[in-house]
């Protein structure tokens, strides 16, 4: 790499790692989801091409940013292994596909509204909840699955004995199920309970027992999981950032184990030095 290559390098990687520049691209981005709202609205047609001209704008800046990334990076296959870079690179080059004049141009609107999800990619803090959340799925489906299983015994239960109470409610397991969703939900439940505690007055246990399972077993499971994950990610952002205590005691553990490689390395030049005399 050249002197002048190096130092438009470095040049880059200040104006990336720049505050000012940091908060700018967000207000670009906020500035772009605001210009894709206002295009929803009935707006004159001398207006609209300004926001078009506008939104054309802010295409061309998210190109430029992304080149000072690339650039700032030091080499394409850097950039590329991080999966948010290759996000923003996707989002950005399908903005500047010519959708508008074709019959993709509802594709080329979709591709412009996920433009706001470069927040996510800008923002650390957004970075990690949305890890935690991705890596919180998994372990959130077995929960899910089993409450899934809850859902339906409770909802062959209620179709065999609430089908002459109320058809709409309970005519078949899918919208027995849907009830049930929507007394996991707390929405009116009470109406359908009464209702059928006219005709099974020991109906209420049916109720309450689903209630206690679904809402205050499973989704606290859930949320647990959720913050569990959480916590792990901010430790993990904290350790590769070097920042909390967290990234205190990961950087104290590296200088330990490379002490001890470095003592080992004394101990056995020392070993060597005595086997020679």
């Amino acid at each position: 790499m050249s002197l002048n290559a190096a130092a438009l390098q470095q040049r880059f990687i200040t104006l990336r790692e720049n505050k000012l520049f940091e908060t700018f691209v967000i207000a670009v981005i906020i500035f772009s989801a605001l210009l894709i709202g206002a295009k929803t609205y009935a707006i004159p047609a001398g207006t609209l091409a300004f926001l078009h001209a506008l939104d054309w704008a802010v295409t061309l800046f998210f190109l430029v940013e992304i080149v000072v990334r690339m650039i700032a990076e030091g080499s394409l296959r850097k950039f590329f292994r991080k999966g948010w870079n290759v996000f923003d690179f996707v989002i950005v080059v399908a903005s500047l596909l010519p959708f508008e004049d074709s019959e993709a141009a509802l594709l080329g609107r979709l591709l412009r509204i996920f433009r706001v999800l470069r927040l996510v990619s800008i923002i650390p803090e957004l970075r990690v909840l949305l890890n935690a959340f991705v890596h919180a799925i998994p372990r959130m489906g077995y929960v899910s699955l089993l409450m899934f299983v809850i859902f339906y015994i409770y909802a062959a239960v209620g179709s065999m004995f609430f089908h002459s109470i109320n058809e709409t409610l309970w005519s078949n397991i899918t919208v027995s199920m849907l009830t049930l969703f929507r007394v996991a939900t707390f929405e009116d439940w009470t109406d359908v309970m009464y209702e059928t505690m006219e005709v099974y007055p020991l109906s209420w246990a049916y109720y309450l027992t689903f209630i206690f399972i679904v809402a205050f077993v499973f989704l606290n499971m859930m949320i647990g999981i959720v913050l569990e994950t959480l916590q792990q990610e901010h430790e993990t952002n904290a350790r590769e950032q070097g920042e909390g205590i967290v990234g205190e005691v990961d950087s104290i553990e590296h200088r330990t184990r490379d002490m001890d490689a470095r003592l080992q390395r004394i101990e056995t030049m020392v070993e060597a030095l005595h086997r020679r005399e």
